[in-house]
């Protein structure tokens, strides 16, 4: 699946960076001539890629935040999440403790049935003295029949500016799309139909399969039927600028080609290391196996005599990651792909985009980890995962 990949995204990957060299040059001043610079060096591309993405769009993450109020966009992904897998959230302050007052605590209701199924804590603001910075999702108590615990709760915590007088938090979008990404973890542990506790929710789920509800949900911020479902000036209440919603789009690709490259040498390189290469008996050092790699999957960008990238690889060895680095843009093929059943049938299509949903819920978020991801998947999406559903949102294909 690498080599599909790779055949698909480094043509764009050399294009990109062709565009990039191109307004370095025009724009850096003598030394990135050619004559001083016959290829732009990589320490330079990120630089220059982040200015011709600000000329290319023109458009900064602080204009957009008053179109994105954390009420507002609070109930547009439970409105989602009701549409889509057939649940009601409901505010159920004062039930629970709090640790802090800007806690928001919400009871989880099975829109048929009416029973109450799971619950969840909300930590939206940074707090800088007492939290630390980031965002995720976390097991507050988990589904078990050994322990009688049948209700779910979750942690849901992000780092976002709180309210400030009349003004409710503004989020950016890159924010908004965490929150999604957040809540698509915390659905996996509350929606789970799996009462022993080892395998319930998210426990037991396989390491490169455990991202997937998660990026599954931030695609659904690229759904205009959902974005414009909260995206509204807090003040004006005028919706989102169409030009704007557009360029949001359009920056999701940006880079697309030179992204799934870097990914791909990095998956590739980590494999090499971790379940092909020894020591013991091997001719190369481990410097030489990145030439080798690298040769492969990123001849548009090579790295430089010397360079010693791995020894500061710290997911591959002291981060968790080691021979599963691939999992991170595995996880973004079966997200891609499993938002690609809801495109098959239609987004607009409320009958079918339904059905779709409750599949998902039963299958990608009901079995846990007591099935392994690869059946649970094709129960889903009646086939194994393609990665061209990825290709094709990122405009390689």
């Amino acid at each position: 699946m690498s080599g599909f990949m790779k055949e698909k995204a480094l043509p764009h990957a050399i294009e990109e960076l062709e565009e990039i060299t191109n307004f370095a040059r025009a724009n850096g001043g003598e030394e990135y001539s050619k004559g001083n610079l016959p290829r732009l060096m990589s320490w330079d591309t990120s630089f220059w890629s982040e200015r011709l993405k600000e000329t290319k769009f023109d458009m900064t993450e602080e204009e957009l935040r008053p179109y994105f109020a954390l009420p507002e966009v609070l109930n547009g992904m439970f409105g989602l999440a009701k549409r889509i897998f057939g649940i009601d959230i409901k505010p159920a302050d004062g039930e629970a403790e709090v640790w802090n007052d800007d806690v928001s605590f919400f009871n989880v209701f099975d829109e048929e049935s009416g029973e109450k199924i799971a619950s969840f804590y909300l930590d939206p603001y940074s707090r800088p003295a007492d939290k630390r910075g980031g965002a995720w999702m976390d097991v507050c108590i988990g589904k078990s029949k050994a322990t009688d615990r049948m209700v779910p709760v979750a942690y849901l915590t992000c780092n976002g500016s709180p309210p400030i007088g009349n003004t409710p938090s503004l989020m950016t979008f890159r924010e908004v799309e965490t929150l999604f990404h957040e809540f698509g973890h915390g659905l996996q542990h509350m929606l789970t139909n799996v009462d022993i506790g080892d395998v319930a929710g998210i426990s037991g789920v396989e390491w490169d399969a455990v991202e997937l509800p998660s990026q599954f949900m931030e695609n659904w911020c690229y759904d205009e039927k959902t974005v414009y479902g909260f995206a509204k000036h807090y003040e004006t209440k005028e919706p989102l600028p169409k030009d704007l919603f557009e360029k949001l789009k359009e920056q999701r690709t940006y880079g697309a080609g030179m992204m799934c490259m870097r990914q791909l040498y990095f998956g590739q390189l980590d494999i090499e290391l971790h379940a092909r290469y020894d020591p013991t008996t091997s001719s190369e050092s481990i410097f030489d196996v990145q030439k080798r790699v690298a040769a492969e999957f990123s001849s548009h960008l090579p790295p430089v005599e010397g360079d010693r990238f791995l020894c500061a690889f710290n997911h591959i060895f002291g981060g968790g990651y080691a021979a599963g680095y691939y999992s991170y843009k595995w996880a973004e093929i079966l997200s891609a792909d499993a938002f690609g059943a809801f495109e098959d049938v239609g987004l607009e299509n409320e009958e079918e985009v339904r059905r779709v949903g409750r599949l998902f819920r039963k299958t990608v978020l009901g079995y846990g980890g007591g099935k392994p991801p690869s059946e649970v998947f094709e129960e889903f999406r009646g086939r194994e995962a393609n990665p061209e559903a990825l290709l094709r949102h990122n405009g390689l294909m």
